[in-house]
Protein backbone atom coordinates (compact mmCIF):
# COMPACT_ATOMS: atom_id res chain seq x y z
CA UNK A 1 0.00 0.00 0.00
CA UNK A 2 1.30 3.45 -0.51
CA UNK A 3 0.76 5.52 2.74
CA UNK A 4 0.61 9.09 1.10
CA UNK A 5 -2.32 7.85 -1.03
CA UNK A 6 -5.45 7.48 1.04
CA UNK A 7 -7.48 4.63 -0.28
CA UNK A 8 -11.50 3.84 1.27
CA UNK A 9 -11.63 0.08 0.99
CA UNK A 10 -9.03 -2.10 3.66
CA UNK A 11 -7.33 -4.83 1.61
CA UNK A 12 -5.25 -7.81 1.87
CA UNK A 13 -1.62 -6.72 2.80
CA UNK A 14 -2.71 -3.85 3.71
CA UNK A 15 -0.99 -2.00 6.90
CA UNK A 16 -3.90 -1.19 9.39
CA UNK A 17 -3.36 0.84 12.89
CA UNK A 18 -5.85 -1.40 15.09
CA UNK A 19 -7.01 1.72 17.54
CA UNK A 20 -8.00 -0.07 21.14
CA UNK A 21 -7.75 3.37 23.24
CA UNK A 22 -5.49 6.36 23.06
CA UNK A 23 -2.75 4.46 24.73
CA UNK A 24 -2.88 1.09 23.03
CA UNK A 25 -2.97 1.22 19.13
CA UNK A 26 -0.91 -1.66 16.75
CA UNK A 27 0.32 -1.56 13.16
CA UNK A 28 -1.47 -5.06 11.74
CA UNK A 29 -0.40 -6.32 8.03
CA UNK A 30 -3.32 -7.78 7.07
CA UNK A 31 -3.66 -11.17 5.65
CA UNK A 32 -6.27 -13.91 4.93
CA UNK A 33 -6.94 -16.54 8.03
CA UNK A 34 -5.38 -14.38 10.56
CA UNK A 35 -5.83 -13.56 13.90
CA UNK A 36 -4.97 -10.23 16.25
CA UNK A 37 -4.89 -10.99 19.35
CA UNK A 38 -5.79 -8.16 22.04
CA UNK A 39 -7.37 -7.30 25.45
CA UNK A 40 -10.69 -6.84 23.85
CA UNK A 41 -10.51 -10.31 22.08
CA UNK A 42 -9.55 -11.72 18.96
CA UNK A 43 -9.95 -9.79 15.77
CA UNK A 44 -9.97 -11.60 12.68
CA UNK A 45 -8.15 -10.64 9.59
CA UNK A 46 -10.93 -11.54 7.34
CA UNK A 47 -13.50 -9.19 9.62
CA UNK A 48 -11.07 -6.37 8.52
CA UNK A 49 -10.76 -7.01 4.24
CA UNK A 50 -13.55 -5.21 2.78
CA UNK A 51 -13.94 -2.59 5.49
CA UNK A 52 -13.31 0.88 5.66
CA UNK A 53 -10.65 2.66 7.20
CA UNK A 54 -12.14 4.21 10.33
CA UNK A 55 -14.55 1.78 10.79
CA UNK A 56 -15.65 -0.45 14.17
CA UNK A 57 -14.94 -4.12 13.79
CA UNK A 58 -16.15 -6.65 16.30
CA UNK A 59 -13.89 -8.36 18.06
CA UNK A 60 -15.08 -11.58 20.23
CA UNK A 61 -14.81 -9.63 23.71
CA UNK A 62 -15.66 -6.15 22.56
CA UNK A 63 -14.81 -4.01 19.57
CA UNK A 64 -11.66 -1.91 17.63
CA UNK A 65 -11.47 1.13 15.13
CA UNK A 66 -9.50 0.34 12.10
CA UNK A 67 -7.12 3.46 11.06
CA UNK A 68 -5.57 4.48 7.81
CA UNK A 69 -1.47 4.50 8.65
CA UNK A 70 -0.25 8.07 8.86
CA UNK A 71 3.35 9.23 9.63
CA UNK A 72 1.66 10.23 13.03
CA UNK A 73 0.16 6.87 14.15
CA UNK A 74 3.01 5.14 12.77
CA UNK A 75 5.33 7.15 14.69
CA UNK A 76 3.50 6.34 17.76
CA UNK A 77 2.87 2.31 16.60
CA UNK A 78 6.34 1.58 15.38
CA UNK A 79 8.80 -0.97 16.46
CA UNK A 80 11.26 0.95 18.26
CA UNK A 81 15.06 -0.35 17.34
CA UNK A 82 16.25 3.10 18.63
CA UNK A 83 15.06 6.74 20.67
CA UNK A 84 12.65 7.96 18.29
CA UNK A 85 11.40 11.83 17.54
CA UNK A 86 7.93 12.61 18.46
CA UNK A 87 5.25 14.70 16.56
CA UNK A 88 6.05 18.06 18.58
CA UNK A 89 9.60 17.54 17.54
CA UNK A 90 9.14 16.68 13.57
CA UNK A 91 6.69 19.48 13.08
CA UNK A 92 8.89 21.82 14.23
CA UNK A 93 12.15 20.65 12.51
CA UNK A 94 10.17 20.18 9.41
CA UNK A 95 9.07 23.98 9.47
CA UNK A 96 12.38 25.78 10.75
CA UNK A 97 13.79 23.44 7.32
CA UNK A 98 11.38 25.26 5.14
CA UNK A 99 10.63 21.91 3.88
CA UNK A 100 7.84 21.26 0.82
CA UNK A 101 7.31 19.43 -2.03
CA UNK A 102 10.71 19.30 -4.27
CA UNK A 103 13.07 19.68 -1.25
CA UNK A 104 15.90 17.97 -1.46
CA UNK A 105 17.30 16.74 1.99
CA UNK A 106 19.79 13.99 3.85
CA UNK A 107 19.61 12.37 7.17
CA UNK A 108 22.16 11.39 8.91
CA UNK A 109 20.67 8.82 11.67
CA UNK A 110 17.48 6.97 9.78
CA UNK A 111 17.02 4.79 13.03
CA UNK A 112 13.88 3.82 14.03
CA UNK A 113 12.16 5.59 10.56
CA UNK A 114 9.85 7.90 12.47
CA UNK A 115 11.11 11.34 10.96
CA UNK A 116 12.16 9.81 7.57
CA UNK A 117 8.06 9.20 7.48
CA UNK A 118 7.16 12.92 8.37
CA UNK A 119 9.77 14.12 6.25
CA UNK A 120 8.90 12.10 2.76
CA UNK A 121 5.34 13.07 3.23
CA UNK A 122 6.06 16.90 3.23
CA UNK A 123 8.99 16.50 0.23
CA UNK A 124 6.74 14.55 -1.67
CA UNK A 125 5.46 14.24 -4.78
CA UNK A 126 8.50 15.75 -6.23
CA UNK A 127 11.66 15.73 -3.40
CA UNK A 128 14.11 13.23 -2.44
CA UNK A 129 15.29 11.85 0.54
CA UNK A 130 18.91 10.44 1.25
CA UNK A 131 18.79 8.44 4.97
CA UNK A 132 21.73 7.24 6.06
CA UNK A 133 22.58 4.99 9.16
CA UNK A 134 25.94 3.43 10.66
CA UNK A 135 24.49 0.34 11.81
CA UNK A 136 23.57 -2.16 8.66
CA UNK A 137 20.83 -4.03 9.90
CA UNK A 138 18.95 -0.79 10.99
CA UNK A 139 19.65 0.24 7.21
CA UNK A 140 18.22 -3.28 6.00
CA UNK A 141 15.10 -2.93 7.93
CA UNK A 142 14.13 0.59 6.93
CA UNK A 143 14.14 -0.17 3.26
CA UNK A 144 11.64 -3.10 3.71
CA UNK A 145 9.39 -0.66 5.71
CA UNK A 146 9.74 2.25 3.36
CA UNK A 147 8.98 -0.60 0.20
CA UNK A 148 6.16 -1.93 2.38
CA UNK A 149 4.47 1.38 2.62
CA UNK A 150 5.39 2.58 -0.77
CA UNK A 151 7.59 5.24 -0.01
CA UNK A 152 11.07 3.31 -1.80
CA UNK A 153 10.73 5.48 -4.84
CA UNK A 154 11.02 9.16 -2.75
CA UNK A 155 13.98 7.42 -0.24
CA UNK A 156 17.12 5.78 -0.31
CA UNK A 157 18.32 4.45 2.56
CA UNK A 158 21.91 3.54 2.40
CA UNK A 159 24.65 1.87 5.25
CA UNK A 160 27.26 4.49 6.00
CA UNK A 161 29.11 6.05 8.60
CA UNK A 162 28.49 10.22 7.60
CA UNK A 163 30.98 11.28 10.85
CA UNK A 164 34.06 9.32 8.44
CA UNK A 165 33.27 9.68 5.11
CA UNK A 166 30.63 12.08 4.67
CA UNK A 167 27.55 11.87 2.43
CA UNK A 168 28.92 10.90 -0.77
CA UNK A 169 26.66 13.69 -2.84
CA UNK A 170 27.69 16.88 -3.61
CA UNK A 171 25.51 20.16 -4.26
CA UNK A 172 22.16 18.19 -4.35
CA UNK A 173 20.35 18.85 -0.80
CA UNK A 174 18.36 21.82 0.52
CA UNK A 175 18.48 20.75 3.80
CA UNK A 176 20.57 18.54 5.91
CA UNK A 177 19.73 16.51 9.22
CA UNK A 178 22.07 15.56 12.04
CA UNK A 179 20.56 13.05 14.65
CA UNK A 180 23.58 11.58 15.91
CA UNK A 181 25.62 11.43 19.14
CA UNK A 182 28.54 13.35 18.08
CA UNK A 183 26.82 15.75 15.10
CA UNK A 184 30.32 18.21 15.03
CA UNK A 185 31.87 15.12 13.53
CA UNK A 186 29.69 15.55 10.23
CA UNK A 187 29.56 19.23 10.41
CA UNK A 188 32.26 19.54 7.56
CA UNK A 189 31.08 17.15 5.49
CA UNK A 190 27.56 19.07 5.59
CA UNK A 191 28.66 22.25 2.98
CA UNK A 192 29.71 19.56 0.36
CA UNK A 193 25.95 18.21 0.59
CA UNK A 194 24.45 21.70 -0.16
CA UNK A 195 23.42 23.21 -3.02
CA UNK A 196 25.46 25.75 -4.53
CA UNK A 197 22.26 28.39 -2.74
CA UNK A 198 23.02 27.35 -0.10
CA UNK A 199 21.16 25.28 2.35
CA UNK A 200 19.70 24.53 5.94
CA UNK A 201 20.91 22.11 8.86
CA UNK A 202 19.08 20.61 11.69
CA UNK A 203 20.98 19.02 14.47
CA UNK A 204 19.22 17.48 17.52
CA UNK A 205 20.89 16.53 20.33
CA UNK A 206 19.36 15.69 24.20
CA UNK A 207 22.60 17.22 26.06
CA UNK A 208 23.71 21.10 26.10
CA UNK A 209 27.24 20.02 25.97
CA UNK A 210 26.15 18.27 22.71
CA UNK A 211 24.73 21.19 21.58
CA UNK A 212 27.64 23.59 22.18
CA UNK A 213 30.34 21.34 20.68
CA UNK A 214 28.38 21.36 17.49
CA UNK A 215 27.29 25.24 17.96
CA UNK A 216 31.35 25.99 17.74
CA UNK A 217 31.57 23.48 15.22
CA UNK A 218 28.92 24.98 13.05
CA UNK A 219 30.74 28.70 13.80
CA UNK A 220 34.01 27.26 12.69
CA UNK A 221 32.96 25.97 9.19
CA UNK A 222 31.17 29.43 8.13
CA UNK A 223 27.81 28.36 9.33
CA UNK A 224 25.34 31.56 10.20
CA UNK A 225 22.19 32.56 12.30
CA UNK A 226 22.60 29.44 14.30
CA UNK A 227 20.06 28.96 16.86
CA UNK A 228 19.27 26.85 19.39
CA UNK A 229 15.88 26.08 20.42
CA UNK A 230 14.22 24.03 22.91
CA UNK A 231 11.32 22.26 21.45
CA UNK A 232 8.49 21.24 24.96
CA UNK A 233 5.48 19.73 25.52
CA UNK A 234 3.32 20.34 28.16
CA UNK A 235 -0.33 18.96 28.73
CA UNK A 236 -3.49 21.02 30.21
CA UNK A 237 -6.48 20.52 31.40
CA UNK A 238 -9.41 22.43 30.17
CA UNK A 239 -11.78 23.18 32.98
CA UNK A 240 -14.48 25.25 34.27
CA UNK A 241 -13.29 27.14 37.38
CA UNK A 242 -15.61 28.72 39.84
CA UNK A 243 -14.31 31.30 41.64
CA UNK A 244 -16.45 34.08 44.24
CA UNK A 245 -16.98 37.74 43.36
CA UNK A 246 -15.61 40.23 45.36
CA UNK A 247 -17.16 43.32 46.66
CA UNK A 248 -14.41 46.44 47.25
CA UNK A 249 -17.55 49.07 47.51
CA UNK A 250 -17.86 50.22 51.04
CA UNK A 251 -20.64 52.53 52.34
CA UNK A 252 -20.28 55.53 54.61
CA UNK A 253 -21.83 53.58 57.61
CA UNK A 254 -18.61 51.03 57.16
CA UNK A 255 -15.85 53.42 56.45
CA UNK A 256 -15.08 53.31 60.55
CA UNK A 257 -12.11 51.26 61.71
CA UNK A 258 -11.64 49.61 65.14
CA UNK A 259 -9.05 51.23 66.75
CA UNK A 260 -6.77 48.45 68.74
CA UNK A 261 -3.69 50.66 70.36
CA UNK A 262 -1.19 48.50 73.26
CA UNK A 263 -4.64 46.75 74.35
CA UNK A 264 -6.11 49.22 75.31
CA UNK A 265 -9.51 48.76 73.22
CA UNK A 266 -11.76 48.85 76.41
CA UNK A 267 -10.27 52.68 77.25
CA UNK A 268 -11.47 53.77 73.51
CA UNK A 269 -14.36 52.02 73.87
CA UNK A 270 -15.20 54.20 77.28
CA UNK A 271 -14.23 57.31 75.21
CA UNK A 272 -16.72 56.66 71.86
CA UNK A 273 -19.38 54.43 73.02
CA UNK A 274 -20.42 55.02 69.44
CA UNK A 275 -18.38 53.03 67.61
CA UNK A 276 -19.05 49.59 66.54
CA UNK A 277 -17.00 46.81 68.33
CA UNK A 278 -17.07 45.32 64.76
CA UNK A 279 -16.93 46.66 61.77
CA UNK A 280 -19.44 44.91 58.75
CA UNK A 281 -17.21 45.10 55.75
CA UNK A 282 -20.26 43.97 53.91
CA UNK A 283 -23.99 44.15 55.06
CA UNK A 284 -25.08 42.63 51.79
CA UNK A 285 -24.61 39.16 52.19
CA UNK A 286 -26.26 38.45 48.77
CA UNK A 287 -22.87 39.56 47.16
CA UNK A 288 -20.90 37.87 49.15
CA UNK A 289 -22.58 34.54 48.27
CA UNK A 290 -22.58 36.12 43.83
CA UNK A 291 -19.71 33.32 42.00
CA UNK A 292 -18.67 33.68 38.59
CA UNK A 293 -17.57 30.55 35.91
CA UNK A 294 -15.12 30.96 33.34
CA UNK A 295 -13.17 28.34 31.28
CA UNK A 296 -9.40 28.03 31.67
CA UNK A 297 -6.72 25.80 31.09
CA UNK A 298 -4.34 24.44 33.83
CA UNK A 299 -1.66 21.92 34.27
CA UNK A 300 -2.69 18.55 35.77
CA UNK A 301 -1.89 17.73 39.37
CA UNK A 302 1.23 15.91 39.44
CA UNK A 303 2.35 13.49 42.05
CA UNK A 304 6.19 13.63 43.09
CA UNK A 305 7.64 10.60 41.51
Amino acid sequence: MDMLKYKSIIEEGDLVIVYLDVRHMYPVTMKADNVFQSKYGALKHNDVIGQKFGSCVNCTRGWVYVLFPTPELWTITLPHRTQILYAADISLIIVQLDLKPGSIVCEAGTGSGSLSHALIRAIAPSGFLYTFDFHQQRTEVAEKEFLAHGLSSLVKVEHRDICSTGFGIEHLADAVILDLPNPWDAVPFVSKAFKLTGGRICTFSPCIEQVQRTCLALQECGFQDIVTTECLQRLYEVKKITQPVISFEISKEDSQVDLLVDGTSENIEAESPSLPKTRPWNKNTSKENETVSHWAAVPPLQTPG
